[in-house]
């Protein structure tokens, strides 16, 4: 099992960075490095129990993972796990307000299966360091006050 763990400080209360993150699944493409589209797989809104299907290209790799949220509790943890696609594990979003604004730590625990454990360490390299940059682009997308709500 490989994990990765990362976190920010994000100028901007945490209801505002939940909202982008968890909620927002039309935007995520403009923040999400790799990620083509995500969609709510039963069609409800995002929350306890949903499931999001996320269609990737890692350049590598193009396909779709799902994801069900089991923890929902806004805005201060989102956690759950992988549900279909090729990363076995779970992962988690904790949001705590300091000062500055919100202190996001994200943390995942997984292993690759499918195709993605034949293209081995190089791919697990470039994925572990997409979700590194994807956090410095939230900051950015969300610092820059444009964010929908």
């Amino acid at each position: 099992m490989h994990e990765i763990r990362t976190e920010v400080v994000i100028d901007a209360p945490p209801e505002t960075v939940w909202h982008t993150v968890h909620e927002d699944l039309k935007n995520a493409p403009r923040w999400t490095l790799h990620l083509k589209r995500a969609e709510l797989v039963d069609g409800r809104r995002p929350g306890p129990d949903s499931v999001i299907r996320y269609h990737l290209d890692l350049g590598g790799w193009k396909g779709a993972l799902e994801v069900e949220h089991q923890v929902w509790e806004p805005p201060k943890k989102c956690e759950g796990i992988f549900t279909d696609g090729p990363i076995k594990g779970s992962w988690a979003y904790h949001y705590r307000p300091v000062k500055a604004g919100t202190k996001l730590v994200y943390e995942m625990e997984y292993d690759l299966g499918g195709v993605l454990r034949f293209l081995g360490g190089m791919l697990r390299g470039q994925y572990e360091q997409g979700i590194l940059d994807t956090m410095g682009r939230l900051k950015e997308y969300v610092e820059t006050g444009k964010v929908p709500r």
